[in-house]
């Protein structure tokens, strides 16, 4: 293989009880990452569309996820990078997730799959330690591994792939500001409450036995954080009242995803959900910030392979035999 071409779908991480560790991935909007063998060894990111991020790869989050990679996995070839940027950094739904799980997944596939998942997950959690001091894996995890995931641990790295309820939607609305990773993790506390913790924990087991039932009550039940919003809230504009027409409106739960300032809701069907983020939107109507809104089942699959033109004609010829 010369060339791919990725989608890498934006995401939702943390999902109100699962701090760092619980996280699922859109499938209506995300980025796409072309890549292409060189003949010069290294990585080269010859273009970035969209929004502005560096090129050079030792401050492209996609650059240091590959060099990661090609430590374990050395090439005897280079690769050039064309990055698509559609998640907007700073918007809370995954956008350096997006980019660096996209361009490993897309190396690891150039090179014939030498690396696991779990090892992909690895390499991109060093793209995310650059952007927020930590390597997080909450949005990576479910890029590679698709749909729903629990990360149970990071060494080594274990990843629980939880199931999808066939009517589960999420609602993104998507403030027009930015909010650093590095900063709104700042603002949390180092040590929390027995109390609030024994809580997060109950809300967390019970999410999780949520998706395994199709439980959509226990599911709204549990979509309560009980230690990261109350100190992230103040960086979102109108997150409560988000929240409350959310919730009126027929939401399961809202909450804030990933760092913010972009918030989420998951609802029962698209129904629910068109009307939700209606009422969302209605917020901002006489603000003088804008947003975007999205509505998006649960992408089952996570990274995938954008046929090219040439693929696509063959399959065609292939089935018509």
């Amino acid at each position: 293989m010369e060339k791919i071409r990725v989608f890498c779908p934006a995401s939702v991480a943390n999902v109100s009880c699962g701090f760092d560790v619980l996280g699922f991935c859109l499938k209506e909007v995300g980025d796409e990452i072309i890549i292409r063998k060189s003949k010069q060894k290294g990585v080269k990111i010859i273009s970035v569309e969209g929004h502005r991020l560096p090129s050079d790869p030792r401050k492209n989050v996609a650059g240091i996820a590959i060099n990661s990679f090609l430590n374990k996995y050395p090439s005897n070839f280079g690769f050039e990078i064309e990055i698509i940027k559609r998640i907007k950094p700073g918007s809370g739904i995954g956008s350096s997730a997006a980019s660096s799980a996209g361009a490993v997944f897309g190396v690891n596939k150039i090179l014939g799959d030498p690396a696991t998942k779990d090892d992909l997950i690895k390499f991109a959690m060093e793209g995310e330690k650059f952007v927020s001091g930590k390597a997080i894996p909450d949005n990576v995890s479910p890029l590679i591994y698709g749909g729903f995931t629990l990360t149970r641990s990071i060494d080594p790295i274990d990843v629980i792939k939880l199931p999808i309820p066939k009517e589960l939607v999420a609602v993104i609305i998507h403030p027009q500001i930015e909010i650093k990773t590095l900063h709104s993790r700042e603002v949390l506390k180092e040590n929390v409450p027995m109390e609030l913790a024994i809580k997060q924990w109950a809300n967390l087991a019970g999410m999780v036995s949520g998706l395994y039932e199709n439980d959509y009550d226990l599911i709204s039940k549990c979509l309560v954080d009980e230690i990261v919003e109350p100190y992230r809230s103040s960086l979102i504009p109108e997150f409560y009242k988000l929240k409350d027409v959310a919730n009126k409106a027929g939401a399961l739960g809202c909450g804030i995803s990933g760092s913010g300032p972009s918030v989420f809701a998951l609802t029962k069907g698209n129904e629910i959900a068109k009307r939700v983020a209606d009422e969302m939107k209605k917020v901002f109507k006489n603000h003088d910030i804008g947003i975007q809104c999205y509505i998006s089942k649960i992408n089952p699959n996570g990274i995938k392979i954008i046929p090219s033109k040439w693929n696509t004609i063959h399959l065609k010829i292939q089935i018509s035999l």
